[in-house]
């Protein structure tokens, strides 16, 4: 695969989820998450870079008082096989004694999102709960569940919606998997 031609790499990959399936995702979670923290303040932490979109979209719809702050944790780093988590940001805000809510962009292998949240709890959050725009399905059990699942995908490489494939399309409004 030429990962030089982002254009040749969109236009070989397959659909999962359709622009409009995404937005009624993100529109339903905003109603779930409601009816869970309204009343909470919570902190609200975006997973960068992935969860920068969703993110956007669904803060925009939640009705309740909330902070915003980010976490910048990846294995990735632009590729498509996850290496050692490094962290280049911890949140600003106090957590302690705070409701957490973490947004991230996929739920894949879950080593990023538990660092994330035992990170949140040993800066002194009272609970962290995790909403994720997609989960991958995968044959094996994940050390972490999400809270509040969008979607579910493939056990195949996608990106779109704040997800990317060698660092590019992650401002696509539909998900797509490599072929």
């Amino acid at each position: 695969m030429n990962t030089q031609n982002p254009q040749h790499l969109l236009e070989q990959a397959q659909l999962i989820h359709a622009p409009e399936v995404v937005e009624a995702a993100i529109t339903r979670l905003s109603h779930e998450i409601t009816t869970v923290l309204d009343g909470e303040c919570p902190v609200v932490i975006c997973v960068m870079g992935g969860g920068i979109v969703f993110a956007g979209q669904l803060l925009t719809q939640l009705k309740f008082a909330l902070e915003v702050d980010y976490v910048h944790a990846s294995r990735y780093q632009n590729n498509t096989v996850g290496k050692t988590l490094t962290w280049q940001a911890l949140p600003k805000s106090d957590l302690t004694n705070r409701t957490v809510l973490l947004l991230d962009d996929i739920l894949d292998e879950g080593v990023t999102l538990l660092a994330i949240k035992e990170k949140c709890l040993e800066l002194g959050a009272k609970e962290v709960l995790s909403a994720v725009l997609v989960e991958k399905k995968l044959s094996h059990t994940k050390p972490i569940c999400a809270d509040f699942i969008g979607l579910e995908v493939p056990n195949q490489y996608v990106f779109g919606y704040g997800m990317d494939a060698y660092g590019w399309w992650r401002n696509l409004s539909a998900i797509y998997a490599l072929a």
